[in-house]
């Protein structure tokens, strides 16, 4: 019993942990975050929040924040006002080149022909 007690209050803090950072990231993502500033500011080691991160989430920080970043560029893009290096400031990455890599790894597009694509679209329905 005192083993079920212990394992269950482990795994509320990782729910704990993951929900705050996760948090965090959703709103802080166009800032320079680490997952070691990140353990920081909720007030948690390194690991905890790595193993918050697999087991509540299934993935990882790295991966998380990555999602979140390409998820809003995505948005961004669709909405048409900004230019590709303009989005990629706006969500965190210095490098255009680095973000349009990123990009494309996860959407299976580069930003400009998703761009293109959803704009596009978008003048088809209207």
């Amino acid at each position: 019993m005192e083993s079920h007690a212990k394992r269950q209050s482990t795994i509320d803090r990782r729910r704990a942990l993951f929900e705050e950072a996760a948090a965090i990231i959703e709103r802080d993502y166009r800032h320079d975050l680490s997952l070691d500033a990140l353990a920081h500011r909720i007030a948690a080691s390194r690991r905890q929040l790595q193993r918050a991160f697999a087991e509540v989430g299934g993935t990882s920080f790295r991966a998380y924040l990555a999602s979140v970043r390409m998820a809003r560029a995505a948005e961004l893009l669709s909405e048409g006002a900004l230019q590709v290096h303009q989005v990629a400031v706006a969500v965190g990455y210095r490098q255009p080149a680095q973000f349009a890599k990123a990009f494309r790894r996860h959407h299976g597009a580069p930003p400009s022909s998703f761009r293109v694509r959803r704009s596009t679209l978008g003048a088809r329905a209207a």
